[in-house]
């Protein structure tokens, strides 16, 4: 279920169709990182770099040169080493790129020095995303610098730079049929995940044995990794947003916040349950819980072609400061509240952010100063949350630490919005139901 190479090239046409006439685009792939010492992390390509070609190698540039009469699409990559690739695996090569990637032309890396400078002398505009990499960066100055060095003897340096984040990112908001058979396909990966974790969850348990639970199933299904580094946050620890630690024991009585979502071929889903240890929620937990599934319900009926970015996110403060004032965690009338944002301290994020190749995805959320309309195509998440922090002697102490939030993904659609990550329960009596079930 990959991106075919006829896509890609439609989209390396769209950015094409954006750039200024005698203008060339240049992007680097991601480069391998270490991890320790002689050990690297996991390589992941750079999402711009695989959004316009899929090639999943380190030490490339991807280079466009709309209108160039021997051909516009250039990759710049390594040359196949049998001695290396016996060690480290297979390489394309030049020829490789040219016969499974679709390019125009390939030359070896190491001769970037030499044939890239002739490729930006003589254009008017470079698209050159500055500020990622330093150390490229300088590359590409010194190659420019060095074409100016020869003015004099007719060599023709490029007249501007224009940052090309905005017109690939403004191309990767609108996903394709086949980018969200890769989503749907990730959410239901992940939502397994999930059913599975919960099924599994018990008192005793440490959180990061319930996250190995998600890693299992995640790649059982073809997702080679998390697309972020997964959330388990038993009792208080549900109340930090980004807890990562995973460290602590699963006490009887408290609840989990569990946010982990896989990566399927770059692809990103990002889903968030909350559930009781123990399977049954106390008074107080249900309570705070059907607050914030009312909230994610209100935001996903706001969620519709014409209707703005922050709509749903308003919906989903009127519900919450509503509930939270007839719960007595806030006083004071709706209005009053609302005005003063006197929610915050228990819902201190948005309601949700674009979600696709990056599980933040690139975007803007406004345009021209004014909140972006919703748009068929657009995927998105929507996770409202209440967090009572357990040294907030504002409330009574019966909800101090208790950490929620729900989380699904959802398309934008001609109609209103489809949930991708449905299959994993959200109400409080069907996960009660389905833990009662565990083994």
């Amino acid at each position: 279920m990959r991106i075919s190479k006829t896509e890609y090239a439609r989209r390396r046409r769209n950015l094409m169709g954006l750039m200024e006439a005698n203008s060339i685009a240049i992007i680097p792939s991601a480069r391998e990182q270490v991890r320790s010492r002689d050990t690297h992390f996991p390589f992941r390509q750079d999402s711009d770099f695989h959004y316009l070609c899929g090639f999943d190698e380190p030490d490339a540039v991807l280079v466009l040169i709309p209108g160039r009469k021997h051909g516009q699409f250039v990759v710049f990559c390594r040359e196949r080493d049998p001695e290396l690739e016996l060690w480290h695996g297979y390489r394309a090569g030049p020829e490789g790129v040219c016969a499974s990637y679709g390019a125009d032309d390939a030359f070896p890396i190491a001769d970037i020095d030499d044939i890239l400078p002739g490729l930006i002398e003589g254009r008017e505009r470079v698209y050159y995303s500055m500020g990622r990499r330093a150390e490229f960066d300088r590359q590409i100055m010194a190659w420019v610098n060095a074409i100016r060095a020869r003015e004099r003897s007719g060599a023709v340096p490029p007249g501007e730079f224009t940052d090309l984040d905005h017109m690939v990112h403004e191309l990767r908001l609108y996903k394709s049929a086949a980018e969200l058979r890769l989503m749907r396909r990730a959410g239901a990966i992940t939502a397994r995940a999930h059913v599975r974790a919960m099924q599994a969850c018990r008192p005793g348990l440490f959180e990061y044995q319930l996250e190995s639970e998600l890693l299992h199933e995640f790649t059982a299904g073809g997702a080679r990794s998390a697309a972020y580094p997964s959330i388990v946050g038993g009792g208080a620890n549900g109340c930090i947003l980004h807890y990562v630690d995973n460290d602590s024991r699963l006490r009887d009585g408290d609840l989990v916040l569990v946010d982990a979502g896989c990566e399927l071929e770059c692809y990103a889903s990002d889903v968030t349950r909350t559930y009781p240890v123990n399977g049954r929620f106390s008074r107080e937990q249900r309570a705070l819980y059907e607050l914030v599934l009312q909230a994610q319900s209100a935001a996903f009926d706001a969620i519709r072609p014409g209707n703005h970015w922050n709509q749903p996110h308003d919906a989903s403060v009127r519900v919450l400061t509503e509930g939270l004032a007839r719960l007595g965690l806030l006083k004071g009338s709706v209005a009053a509240l609302l005005k003063k944002e006197a929610y915050r301290p228990f819902y201190m994020h948005r309601v949700g952010h674009w979600l696709g190749l990056d599980v933040h995805d690139v975007g803007d959320y406004r345009v021209e100063g004014t909140w972006r309309l919703l748009e068929p195509g657009m995927v998105m998440t929507v996770e409202p949350g209440i967090y009572v922090a357990p040294d907030n002697t504002g409330v009574a102490k019966k909800w101090r630490g208790i950490g929620i939030r729900i989380e699904d993904n959802v398309v934008v659609t001609e109609q209103g919005c489809e949930i991708i990550t449905d299959e994993v329960p959200r109400a409080a009596d069907e996960i009660e139901a389905l833990m009662a079930a565990r083994s």
